[in-house]
């Protein structure tokens, strides 16, 4: 029964939200409409969708395998935190968690912003009408709450294998608030466009929705990479996939969305940029949906593999962004700035605006032309790292040389010539006096780094110059990434050796010793354990690793577990194989240079938004005091 009580409340919501949605956008400006509506109507959406979303967790959580995504998705063996994981593991579940988070959004901008009530009631419109078509898609095409009746199967066929990780617990949601995030920029978008201007009260709501929007869309790229670097035993941590790609470019564009944002914020002509940013933002959002939904591309993050839906969620798409796009084309022309251009600083944000949204479009090509390829019958082509590196690595040096000039900017001459001169002598050294793979490639990400960070240094060290602690802390961030990513692709060290209890195999400064095989029994998989010892040059032991060749019960499906020794300046990485022998396996080696500086620079570039609203609660005071 409870399921039925579920869908029949995702049924109520979906129909509220539809119904309301016009009355409260076309409202006039004297009438009582918007605030007579959408309070309610917010009120019962929220609280449904809600109520289904706990009944879904609810169903996962006493294996109702009557209900056939539980049945699918869930087993009797499989972790309590797994199973609640599970809700958003595949399609129609993710699908109800993402339709939850909109409504989330949307009811806490209904609570904390107040002012400007026919702005307020347009947005909250758009908010609810996308809560409405994602709703009924949900209904007519995605059911969560689908029953096996009357033949009820007594055991679940189990969570994929790859997704019973701690990632599936952290990833998913921190991208599904990040879009919900953009979701919100997408309707305070419209709403300005219907009204004829940005204000300052709408610049500012949006100006703190997209910062918080892309913490979490920068939390979930990071841990999206940090799941895969652990948990598909490559040895990877990006791969330029398809749907990697779909959370990437919208990263890019509200990052170029921020960027255009403190420039509006000063009166700067970049007001239709920032909106024209904030559509597209929301609408890579839809296209990645529908490319991991709609079976175009096959993946292992892809959640289904349905044309029909896929269509079914292409037609929702188009019904959210075509009108939005053609009302940006018949309104954005009274949507103008009061100046030009003119400072180092503004040529610098608009600039860096424009490079955002060119690597955003690249990627996005790359993503989709071989889709368009196929589609027209030309056969299959694969566009794969050697296009995407090709063009992110020039776009990182052009980057990393603007941020350096703008940090530079108040500084003396000495510190533009210490700054050039270490970046200079460091990326020759690196490129041409070390072992590293391609000399092009370690020169121009040594230069990037090393200048955004003795920029960075003597921005700091250099008195009474203006400080943007969010600028600056995000830049140092990505200067760490660069150089993980620098250290790890130039400079790892790898081995595929076989390997068996009494063999060993040297490799950069350790030898790796394969001491014995065990047997590992876990309630959902059983494993063969590799014991694998790690010894200096002198034959010290220092450490163990693991690495596991796993088979889950429910399918018979094997996966890799890889044993990794995380460190500060480098990881150790031993993944197993197929087994060769009776005792033998392949067994793959990496030490991997620098590699977790990739994260610690993302998670720097997270808390960079602390920084900012620090530094943003101090200027107002000190505006306040004069």
């Amino acid at each position: 029964m409870l399921p039925e009580i579920g869908y029949f409340l995702l049924i109520v919501a979906a129909v509220c939200a539809f119904t309301m949605a016009a009355p409260v956008f076309f409202a006039s400006q004297n009438s009582k409409i918007p605030s007579t509506l959408w309070k309610p109507s917010l009120i019962v959406v929220f609280l449904c969708i809600t109520i289904s979303l706990v009944v879904l967790g609810w169903a996962f959580i006493t294996n109702d395998f009557s209900v056939a995504y539980v049945a699918n998705h869930s087993n009797t063996r499989l972790d309590t935190f797994y199973k609640i994981a599970a809700i958003w593991g595949s399609h129609e579940g993710s699908l109800l968690f993402w339709v939850w988070t909109i409504a989330a959004w949307t009811v806490l901008f209904a609570v904390l912003v107040k002012d400007e009530e026919l702005f307020h009631g347009r947005t909250l419109a758009v908010m609810i009408a996308t809560i409405g078509l994602f709703g009924l898609f949900l209904i007519f095409t995605s059911n969560p709450f689908e029953r096996f009746l009357p033949l009820v199967p007594p055991e679940g066929k189990d969570l994929n294998p790859i997704l019973q990780d701690i990632g599936l617990i952290l990833h998913p949601p921190m991208l599904f608030m990040g879009y919900s995030g953009l979701a919100l920029c997408f309707a305070i978008s419209v709403a300005s466009l219907v009204s004829g201007s940005l204000s300052k009260y709408s610049i500012r709501v949006l100006s703190v929705t997209s910062i918080l929007a892309w913490v979490f869309l920068t939390a979930g790229n990071i841990l999206g990479s940090w799941w895969a670097y652990n948990e598909l035993g490559w040895g990877g941590w990006w791969f330029w996939d398809p749907v990697e790609n779909s959370s990437f470019i919208p990263w890019l564009f509200v990052t170029a969305q921020l960027h255009a944002l403190i420039l509006t914020r000063h009166n700067a002509k970049l007001t239709r940029s920032v909106v024209l940013l904030c559509l597209l933002g929301f609408a890579v959002c839809l296209l990645g949906t529908f490319i991991v939904r709609s079976g175009v591309i096959q993946s292992v993050h892809a959640f289904a593999s349905d044309p029909n839906r896929g269509t079914m969620l292409l037609i929702v798409s188009l019904l959210l962004v075509l009108p939005a796009f053609g009302l940006y084309m018949f309104r954005a022309h009274k949507m103008t700035g009061s100046r030009d251009l003119t400072t180092l600083d503004e040529l610098s944000l608009a600039f860096a605006v424009i490079l955002l949204s060119v690597s955003a479009i690249s990627v996005l090509f790359g993503t989709l032309y071989p889709l368009v390829y196929d589609a027209f019958g030309a056969g299959v082509l694969s566009v794969g790292a050697p296009y995407f590196n090709s063009i992110f690595a020039p776009m990182a040096v052009f980057a990393a040389v603007l941020i350096g000039l703008t940090q530079l900017k108040d500084t003396n001459i000495f510190c533009w010539l210490a700054s050039f001169l270490i970046s200079s002598v460091l990326c020759v050294y690196f490129g041409f006096f070390t072992e590293c793979k391609d000399a092009l490639y370690t020169t121009a990400g040594v230069f990037a780094c090393s200048w955004i960070l003795s920029s960075f240094v003597s921005k700091f060290l250099c008195k009474g110059t203006h400080r943007n602690w969010f600028a600056l802390i995000a830049h140092l961030g990505l200067a760490i990434s660069i150089a993980g990513v620098v250290g790890d692709t130039q400079y790892q060290s790898e081995a595929l050796t076989r390997l068996g209890p009494g063999l060993g195999r040297p490799l950069g400064d350790y030898i790796f010793v394969y001491e014995e095989t065990k047997k590992v029994d876990e309630p959902s998989f059983f494993a063969d354990e590799a014991q694998i010892r790690v010894l200096d040059k002198d034959e010290k032991p220092l450490l163990l690793l693991q690495p596991q060749r796993q088979t889950f019960r429910s399918n018979g499906m094997q996966m890799t577990s890889a044993g990794i020794s995380h460190g500060l300046f480098r990881d150790l990485y031993v993944s197993l194989g197929n087994q060769l022998s009776a005792e033998e396996y392949l067994v793959r080696i990496n030490i991997k240079p620098l590699v977790s500086w990739i994260w610690i620079g993302g998670i720097i570039m997270m808390l960079s938004a602390v920084f900012s609203t620090v530094w943003r609660r101090n200027k107002q005071k000190e505006e306040k005091n004069e």
